[in-house]
C-alpha cells in the first residue's frame, strides 16, 4: 500500500517510517500510559517517485522539519488516538508534497510606464515644494 498524494503521484510505504511516541501536555493518566503521538519520517533522498525539482522545493517548504539525513520529520500529537494522529501526519505530508508539485511562475521584469514615471516625479516635486515652504521666511528689504 502506498500514500496517494494526488492521481499519478504516490509515495511508497518503503519511503515512510512511522513511530509512536508518548505525547506531551495535559491528558491525565492517558498521557503517561499510551504512546499516541505519531512521528512520521519520509526519506526524501531514497524516494524515486518524485522528480529532483519537486524534492528541492519540498526541502525548502519543510524548513526545520528536514533532518541531516535528508529525512522529512512530521510529528502529530493533537488527537488522543494513534490512528487519528497517523492520518493527520500523512495528510500533512501529502499537503507538503502537493505544494512542492506546483512549479512557481517565473517573474518577467517589466519597465515602468511613462505615465507612472511622470506621476512619481510630480509627487516628488510636490513634496519638494511643500518642504521648501516650511523653511525660514526671507525678507527682501
Amino acid at each position: 500500500m502506498s500514500l496517494i498524494v494526488r492521481p499519478g503521484v504516490e509515495i511508497p510505504d518503503s519511503d515512510l517510517e512511522v513511530a509512536f511516541i508518548r505525547s506531551a501536555g495535559p491528558g491525565g493518566q492517558n498521557v503517561n500510559k499510551v504512546a499516541s503521538a505519531v512521528q512520521l519520517r519520509f526519506s526524501v533522498a531514497r524516494n524515486t517517485t518524485l522528480r529532483d525539482d519537486v524534492k528541492a522545493r519540498l526541502r525548502g517548504l519543510a524548513g526545520q522539519r528536514m533532518t541531516d539525513a535528508d529525512d522529512l520529520l512530521i510529528v502529530a500529537r493533537s488527537h488522543r488516538s494513534q490512528e487519528q494522529n497517523r492520518r493527520e501526519a500523512e495528510e500533512r505530508l501529502c499537503d507538503l508534497v502537493r505544494r512542492a508539485l506546483i512549479v512557481p511562475k517565473k517573474r518577467h521584469a517589466t519597465k515602468p510606464t511613462r505615465a507612472s514615471k511622470e506621476r512619481r516625479l510630480d509627487g516628488k516635486a510636490r513634496s519638494q515644494r511643500t518642504k521648501r515652504m516650511r523653511g525660514k521666511v526671507k525678507f527682501d528689504d
